[in-house]
């Protein structure tokens, strides 16, 4: 039987839609719902476009009260019973006792190279640094922000012609590839990182799995 997967977004949800078309096929799992928390989410419509379900808990009104907020999360989440809920730019903080509720059932896209720049402003941080190479993380999320087990991870070479628009736009094709692969994987029940690599001079993209 497929897993069935929540995806939680708060834009556009280009993540979320390179993983609803990766769900097809001999793929071990099928998206149920996809939900926001803000209603006027253009991933929402997009979703449902596609005859996925979808809901929205406007955080706006729970006034900073994350646990109520969760608690309103919580109840479109189990009339859809997944079996594994991907964070996919959604853009809230959640406390432990959300995260415990889900814990080993549920990844995250960040985008940069974990443990490196936690938190927002990844690729303008990258640059500062002075960084050769950035890229995107997918990890299993724990109470402590952007942490958790590595399942996988891509990296590229910074351009010096690179500014923090440009690098976002070239991370965000790499987090469209990892992602997907990384849930397959995970659904399947297997927990090996996944690295891809673009920081060849030829430009491409070679790929492993880490083994145990």
């Amino acid at each position: 039987m497929s897993k069935r997967v929540a995806i939680l977004i708060s834009g556009g949800g280009s993540n979320m839609l390179a993983l609803v078309d990766s769900m097809t096929g001999d793929h071990p799992a099928r998206p149920c719902l996809v939900m926001s928390n803000d209603p006027g989410a253009a991933g929402l419509k997009r979703a449902a476009d596609l005859g996925i379900p979808v809901a929205a808990v406007d955080h706006r009104p729970f006034k900073g009260d994350r646990p109520a907020f969760e608690a309103a999360l919580m109840e479109p989440l189990r009339a859809a019973a997944p079996d594994i809920l991907c964070l996919a730019g959604f853009m809230r903080v959640l406390t432990a006792g959300f995260v415990s509720q889900w814990q080993g059932r549920m990844l995250n896209i960040h985008p940069s190279l974990l443990p490196k720049y936690k938190g927002l402003q990844t690729h303008a941080r990258a640059l500062a640094a002075g960084d050769a190479e950035h890229g995107c993380s997918v990890h299993e999320v724990t109470a402590a922000l952007d942490d958790g087990p590595i399942l996988g991870q891509a990296r590229l070479a910074i351009d010096p012609q690179d500014n923090a628009e440009s690098l976002a736009a070239r991370v965000l094709k790499l987090e469209h590839r990892l992602y997907p692969m990384v849930l397959r994987r995970f659904a399947d029940g297997d927990r090996r990182p996944v690295l891809l690599d673009e920081t060849s001079a030829s430009g491409g993209l070679a790929n492993s799995v880490q083994s145990q």
